[in-house]
């Protein structure tokens, strides 16, 4: 039976992940994938999930920017003990939460599971993700086969159509 009340899952992105203890007090060190860095903290709830997958809510972490990095203080943790049970943790937030990319910038998030063709017309399958090599990033065609193309506007990558649902790319199919 369906149920109308029903709300689709939200749509979740990695913005961050704890790496371990930062002195006694009981704060973290954090890896933040925001730019800046400490932009990480204007996004909250967090989902902090485990390697396991097991997740869990928290709201109200502070923190700033140091010369090693982003560190953090989080509701309930006291001490290093309790700041070393954090070490690995992923920090995830509802996609909603970040504001709206500029024109001609995309969330990674939201390219994904989108068609990807090339000028001809040629179906090259879905994005699968992206990743970065550091010179640029990279995005992966899932089809018939795997595709890597470089996200580079507009050499590679032509258009973008979210209304259509399509990644149009200048890649010949045979490559």
């Amino acid at each position: 039976m369906n149920n109308p009340t029903r709300q689709p899952p939200q749509r979740m992105i990695q913005l961050g992940k704890v790496h371990g203890a930062f002195g006694v007090r009981g704060e973290v060190k954090l890896e933040s994938f925001t730019e800046p860095r400490s932009a990480i903290f204007r996004y909250q709830p967090w989902v902090l999930r485990d390697a396991r997958g097991t997740e869990r809510t928290l709201e109200g972490a502070r923190g700033r920017e140091t010369p090693k990095g982003i560190v953090a203080t989080l509701p309930g943790v006291e001490d290093r003990d309790g700041a070393e049970a954090t070490r690995g943790l992923e920090i995830w937030v509802a996609r909603e939460a970040l504001p709206p990319p500029q024109p001609g910038e995309y969330y990674w998030v939201d390219l994904e599971g989108l068609a990807v063709r090339n000028t001809d017309g040629s179906d090259f399958g879905v994005v699968s993700h992206l990743f970065s090599t550091g010179a640029n990033d990279v995005l992966v065609a899932q089809g018939e086969r795997e595709r890597m193309i470089p996200f580079l506007v507009p050499d590679y990558i032509v258009s973008v159509d979210f209304d259509a649902g399509v990644v149009t790319v200048d890649w010949d199919p045979e490559f």
